[in-house]
């Protein structure tokens, strides 16, 4: 059986802790169909077949082709398999982001994303704060929050998150409602949000790091290639495994368009790092 670092809650749903985040199966800036179709759904069947059940996609990769390939090949869905979306950004066809994030908006959105994936209801929906920056900034999500609950008392949400917040964001959510996972940047190399994965830690919320791998940045650091080097490893599996050697609550969902990345992403839960690799590794938080 393939090792995919045990599981954790999702609210009352439970999840492997390594699972699939489905961004990079879009053409090039996350835009228009994958270049290779064919490759694209067979990562899909192969992340199924190796047990992982938690996909993490949205209706604005692509958009829409990224929802249309999941329900195109994996529907009829596997039993267990928790599809998680998420709302507040819409796409133009310059390619460009810009934030979608009114109620009418929001209920757009979802509404794409129940359409296009073949659901009646979503297993999870983060609600992803956006105005152009990463994150953007502390401020008020109560009306935002508040549709969410509106659509989770309609059926069509079973259980809420929150994605690319700051830590007052949760906070002011956590008075209104249920949150089961927070979805930001996280890594090795970004150690920013240090404290609201000790907040999520503590009240028993899912942290799912987006750009675990540094994202469209290199990972460039002498120490991952020195501990990839000791373990006979790509510096990519070592920042994947140092995630997973953190708290039970870190949820991994990377990501590729191709079969034998979508492997060695996987093989990272059968590394064990030693607890001087470990202090090396935790050490690169002061450098960057």
């Amino acid at each position: 059986m393939t090792n995919l670092a045990g599981t954790y809650p999702l609210g009352t749903l439970t999840v492997n802790r390594i699972g699939f985040g489905a961004m990079q199966l879009a053409g090039p800036k996350i835009y228009g169909p994958a270049k290779d179709p064919a490759e694209a759904s067979r990562v899909l069947q192969t992340a199924i077949e190796a047990g992982i059940n938690h996909i993490d996609t949205s209706d604005f990769y692509g958009p829409h082709h990224v929802n249309h390939l999941i329900c195109e090949t994996l529907h009829p869905y596997r039993d267990g398999l928790v599809l998680v979306t998420k709302l507040g950004a819409r796409r133009t066809p310059d390619a460009g982001w810009h934030p979608a994030q009114s109620p009418a908006e929001l209920r757009s959105a979802l509404e794409d994303n129940l359409r296009n994936l073949k659901r009646d209801s979503m297993d999870v929906v983060n609600l992803r704060v956006f105005s152009g920056h990463n994150p953007p900034g502390p401020g008020s999500i109560a009306e935002r929050f508040e549709t969410m609950l509106e659509l989770q008392r309609e059926g069509k949400i079973k259980h809420i998150g929150l994605s690319n917040i700051v830590q007052s964001q949760l906070e002011e959510a956590l008075t209104m409602g249920e949150v089961v996972c927070v979805q930001n940047a996280y890594g090795v190399l970004n150690r920013a949000d240090d404290e609201l994965l000790e907040l999520c830690t503590s009240k028993n919320i899912a942290f799912v790091p987006f750009f675990p791998l540094n994202g469209f940045q290199p990972l460039a650091s002498n120490v991952l290639e020195e501990v990839a080097a000791e373990l006979g490893a790509t510096k990519h599996q070592i920042a994947l495994a140092w995630l997973l050697h953190g708290p039970k609550n870190i949820l991994l969902i990377p990501g590729t368009s191709k079969v034998a990345h979508l492997k060695e992403n996987i093989a990272a839960a059968e590394i064990k790092l030693t607890s001087d690799q470990l202090r090396r590794l935790d050490q690169l938080a002061a450098a960057n």
